[in-house]
């Protein structure tokens, strides 16, 4: 075989494993959600923030639920394709102790993005996202970064980009049907 021949060779198997590689990345983390497959990403860091309705949220005192983060941005448009089923997620589950919530990117006035959400019926609660809630969670690769923390503020996924519906609804229910783990006490079954 000719030189040239085995380089075009290897150089094709070289770009299959780079777009192997590179769907891993981009979509191991939604399967991640889908199967419950991957470590706990460790405690959320305590943070809070107030929201556009006035009302203050603590990370202290979403303990019990399961929360969906969301950091994102009106510009963005995963973003807008995610916001319906973040709401209806919001509808849907908030009875059963799953809470919504979103800290938008944006910079400027909060007028806008206060309309962008009237427009969309965007009912869950969102705040502005700070330098220091960026920083408290790692840094935020890439807009939309949703996290999913579990009732006892452990972060099991970190989504960045688009959060398939069918993956985000999966994985909180598997959180809402877990048992809570109390410190010094055995899991039986675990």
């Amino acid at each position: 075989m000719p030189l040239w021949k085995k380089a075009l060779a290897w150089a094709e198997r070289l770009v299959l494993v780079g777009l192997f590689a590179f769907a891993a990345y981009r979509f191991g983390p939604q399967l991640g959600a889908l199967t419950g497959v991957g470590p706990a990403l460790g405690n959320v860091p305590d943070f809070s923030f107030v929201s556009f309705e006035g009302d203050t949220i603590r990370s202290l005192d979403l303990r019990g639920e399961v929360v969906v983060l969301n950091f994102w941005a009106t510009w963005c448009g995963p973003c807008r394709l995610e916001m319906p089923s973040l709401q209806s997620l919001h509808e849907d589950r908030a009875p059963d102790g799953v809470r919504v919530l979103g800290l938008a990117t944006d910079v400027g006035s909060e007028g806008p993005i206060k309309e962008f959400l009237v427009e969309r019926d965007i009912t869950y609660s969102v705040g502005r996202a700070s330098a220091a809630h960026r920083h408290a969670f790692g840094g935020i690769p890439g807009i939309p970064t949703t996290f999913i923390i579990d009732r006892d503020g452990v972060i099991q996924h970190r989504i960045v980009g688009y959060f398939a519906p069918p993956a985000m609804r999966v994985a909180v229910a598997r959180l809402l049907g877990a048992e809570r783990h109390i410190p010094g006490t055995a899991q039986i079954g675990h």
